[in-house]
C-alpha cells in the first residue's frame, strides 16, 4: 500500500504476515537544491523500492513490515526549514513554520493545503511509540572519499552535527585614494582576516569543516573603503564538543581581530544540530551485508545532513553510503554514479533486511 500523508511525505508499507509485527523505516527525501543532480535523495527511495520489487518477486515476507518513506522537503529551499518531513515523523516539527512563506508570498500552510495535505495534520504523523524499530537511510555519498578509496559502499558511523554564525564587521568608509593604510578601518581586510582564521582552525582540528558560503560588502564601490561586511559561516563535526569549541574559538578571534583592526564585530550563532550518531549494532549489520558481497567495509562519517539525522528520537538509525563520481560531486547537474554501484548498494541493502531480526519493539 502507498498514499501520502498530510505534509507531503510519501508512504508505502511491505506488510508483514502478522499484523502486530514491528515496522522498519527506511527511504530518503524526494526533493533537491535547485539545479541540483539526479541521485541525492531519490536514489535511497528508488533502492528501497527494488529491495521491495525483489521481495514480492519471490514471495517472500520479512519478520517486520518495511516503511518506504519518500520525506517531504529536507532541503529547505522553498521556505528555509530543513527536514520538514523527517522532522514531524521525528516528533520535532516546529508549527511555526506553517507561517514561513516563500519568495513569492506564499506560506507553507497554504502550500500544503494547495497541494491536498493537512497543514494542521503534523501532529498525526508523529512515529515516537508506534513500534518502529529502526530507521536506516541509504544515500550517495556526496564526497570523494570512497570514490578516492575505490570502494562501492561504506558504513555511515555518525551524521556530523552543525552550527552557523552571522558575523556583521562595520568599520568606516572612506576615499581610496586619501585615507593612509594605516589609519583604515577597513571592515572588510577585517572580514578576510577572520575568513583565513576559520580555514586554518579547521585545517588543525581533524573532523571539522568549516565554510564562508556567503559574503556581503557595502557600500561596494571601487573607489570606497568598505565600511560594512556581513557573512555567514558554516561549522560541522561529528563531535558536538569539537563544534561547539570551534565557534567558541571563533567569536574569540574575531574580537580579537577587531580590536587590532579597529572595527567592531558582532558574531551571532542562528543554527545548531547536533551530530547523530549512527546505532552500532546496525552499523554491524550493514557490515556483514557488505562483508557477504566481497568488499572491504569502510566506516565513515557523514559531514552533510540528512533525514535520519533526526530518527534517533524514534528508533535505532543507520545509513549507507554509496560512492559517486565526477570528484564526488553533488547539489550540482555533474552528479552522478554507477548503475554497477546502485546494484551493489541495493543488493546490500536487501541483504541487511533479509537478515536483520527485531531486537526489541518501540
Amino acid at each position: 500500500t502507498a498514499g501520502f500523508d498530510a505534509l507531503g511525505n510519501i508512504v508505502g508499507r511491505y506488510e508483514a504476515v502478522d499484523t502486530d509485527a514491528p515496522i522498519v523505516m527506511t527511504g530518503s527525501h524526494q526533493d533537491s537544491v535547485r539545479n541540483a543532480g539526479k541521485y541525492d535523495g531519490l536514489f535511497g527511495i528508488l533502492t528501497a523500492i527494488a529491495c521491495v520489487k525483489d521481495l514480492h518477486d519471490r514471495g517472500k515476507r520479512l519478520p517486520y513490515t518495511l516503511e518506504i518513506v519518500g520525506f517531504g522537503d529536507e532541503e529547505g529551499v522553498r521556505f528555509g526549514a530543513t527536514l520538514i518531513g523527517s522532522k514531524a515523523m521525528a516528533g520535532s516539527f516546529e508549527p511555526a513554520w506553517l507561517d514561513k512563506a516563500d519568495d513569492k508570498g506564499i506560506t507553507m500552510r497554504q502550500a500544503l493545503i494547495d497541494f491536498g495535505g493537512d497543514p494542521d495534520g503534523w501532529r498525526d504523523i508523529d512515529r515516537r511509540g508506534k513500534n518502529v524499530v529502526a530507521f536506516v537511510e541509504s544515500h550517495i555519498e556526496q564526497g570523494p572519499m570512497l570514490l578516492n578509496e575505490g570502494l562501492a559502499v561504506g558504513v555511515v558511523t555518525a551524521i556530523a552535527g552543525a552550527s552557523r554564525l552571522r558575523v556583521a564587521v562595520t568599520g568606516l568608509a572612506g576615499h581610496a585614494g586619501t585615507v593612509p593604510m594605516g589609519s583604515r578601518q577597513d571592515a572588510l581586510t577585517a572580514a578576510s582576516e577572520m575568513v583565513l582564521f576559520v580555514e586554518r582552525y579547521c585545517e588543525g582540528h581533524k573532523g571539522l569543516v568549516g565554510t564562508v558560503g556567503k559574503m556581503t560588502v557595502q557600500p561596494g564601490a571601487i573607489n570606497v573603503i568598505p565600511q560594512d561586511v556581513e557573512f555567514t559561516i558554516d561549522v560541522r563535526s561529528g563531535e558536538d564538543a569539537a563544534r561547539r569549541e570551534a565557534v567558541s574559538a571563533f567569536q574569540s578571534a574575531f574580537d580579537d581581530i577587531a580590536k587590532r583592526r579597529n572595527v567592531t564585530v558582532n558574531t551571532a550563532p542562528f543554527y545548531a544540530a547536533n551530530a547523530a550518531p549512527c546505532d552500532g549494532a546496525l552499523q554491524e549489520a550493514f557490515a556483514q551485508a557488505i562483508s557477504a558481497h566481497g568488499i572491504p567495509v569502510r566506516h565513515l562519517p557523514s559531514g552533510a545532513g540528512h533525514d535520519a539525522m533526526v530518527f534517533p528520537a524514534v528508533a535505532p538509525t543507520a545509513m549507507l553510503f554509496v560512492r559517486c563520481g565526477n570528484n564526488g560531486i553533488s547539489h550540482h547537474p555533474d552528479e552522478t554514479m554507477t548503475a554497477e554501484d546502485a546494484e551493489i548498494a541495493t543488493s546490500a541493502l536487501l541483504y541487511f533486511f533479509e537478515h536483520y531480526v527485531p531486537s526489541r519493539q518501540a
